[in-house]
């Protein structure tokens, strides 16, 4: 933990004490070091730049955000600590935090302990883009719309697991996430199978896939750390089949390792049947809040309702530091997995309240290219480069 220590001079017989002395060297290590690495290489935080970190007044994540918030200063920045209360998927942003970030800090990191909240004001009136994109995320909407802002969120991370996966090689890392996305790009369609029972297709005819490799350098990149990962938006309606999360499960109020695999079945697109133990109760449960929620969406509620049984996204991890660990922020960035998400896209053509993402280990993917060809990305778990 850092500590403030007093710093004491003395001038004609008066004792001042100066608190603006951080102590140094800082006491954990690794943990420092990773600070440093995220400041220095995947920010590449500049003099004079503001760098708003928003967190929570809890053990992990308060003590992750002070390193970052003393590295910061080391280089030169300007950072500014806000803690809000913890919150759920579903639950607001505290206004104080909105406000903050209409300040249009050049850095945004939130180190939260579960989520940062929703912006409702965002979802009531959406923000648009000068090309005319709607976002309902004010973060969003600064890095990939305005593209004045840059930074990253990491959601449930842990002091042990930030300290760990963040020093990874990141020129390996953008060379694997680049790999998967030109290809995932190029396909039509996309055809899912795993040792779990997992059997889905869907078209991702003309997405393009994105990637978060931890290069947040410029003005309009955003992402995870840890990074790690290569993702696309499948067709909205276009799921057919059934996903068997044997992994791990984000709900509402966190991730679930998952003891007992969980179901899902599509059809036309859309959730038809979720079965399993407790674990897949607590997935339908998320899901139907965020139905439920979005009934007070008023000329939106239909269409996020709707969406909150739409499968969202498809990623594949690639990070050789990250595992399964019932920590969803480092699980899906675990190579020789992939992850499908319930709920919202990231083309912003699909808005819902949730956005959950699942895990499939030992995954095959195969690809359907625009020549009709097939491609195999991934067998049994193993990327097939």
């Amino acid at each position: 933990m850092l500590r403030q220590t007093l710093h004491v001079e003395k001038e004609e017989g008066l004792i001042y004490a100066d608190a603006m002395k951080l102590s140094n060297p800082l006491p954990d290590e690794a943990l420092s070091e990773a600070a440093r690495i995220t400041v220095t290489e995947a920010l590449g935080v500049a003099p004079g730049e503001r760098v708003l970190i928003i967190t929570n007044p809890l053990a992990d994540v308060d003590e992750i955000s002070r390193y970052l918030y003393h590295w910061v200063r080391e280089v030169g920045g300007v950072p500014n600590l806000l803690w809000q209360e913890p919150k759920t998927l579903l639950d607001p942003m505290d206004k104080a935090v909105r406000a903050a970030l209409l300040s249009e800090p050049e850095v945004y990191i939130s180190i939260s302990a579960n989520k940062l909240g929703k912006d409702v004001e965002g979802v009531a009136k959406p923000y648009l883009a000068p090309d005319g994109t709607p976002y309902n995320s004010l973060p969003m909407y600064l890095i990939n719309g305005k593209k004045c802002t840059r930074g990253f969120w990491s959601p449930g991370i842990t002091r042990h697991w930030y300290a760990k996966t963040v020093p990874v090689n990141y020129r390996r890392l953008k060379a694997d996430c680049q790999w998967l996305a030109e290809r995932l790009t190029k396909a039509v369609a996309v055809r899912i199978t795993s040792p779990g029972g997992t059997e889905v297709t869907f078209s991702v005819n003309g997405r393009e896939a994105k990637l978060d490799d931890g290069d947040f350098r410029l003005p309009g990149a955003g992402g995870n750390l840890p990074a790690g990962e290569a993702f696309i938006s499948p067709v909205n309606g276009s799921t057919e089949g059934r996903i068997v999360y044997d992994g791990s499960m984000s709900t509402k109020d966190g991730t679930l390792f998952l003891y007992h695999p969980i179901t899902v079945e599509f059809e036309e697109g859309y959730i038809s049947q979720i079965a399993g133990g407790e674990e897949a109760e607590a997935l339908a449960e998320t899901i139907r809040e965020g139905e439920e929620k979005a009934d007070a969406l008023s000329d939106k509620a239909e269409e996020y309702r709707r969406n909150a049984r739409h499968l969202g996204e498809l990623g594949i991890g690639v990070n050789p530091l990250a595992g399964i660990t019932g920590n969803m922020l480092v699980d899906e960035k675990a190579a020789r997995t992939c992850h499908l998400a319930i709920g919202s896209n990231y083309d912003n053509d699909g808005p819902a309240l949730i956005h959950l993402d699942g895990l499939v280990k030992e995954p095959t993917i195969e690809l359907e290219m625009d020549d009709g060809t097939r491609l195999v990305l991934m067998e049994d778990g193993e990327m097939k480069r």
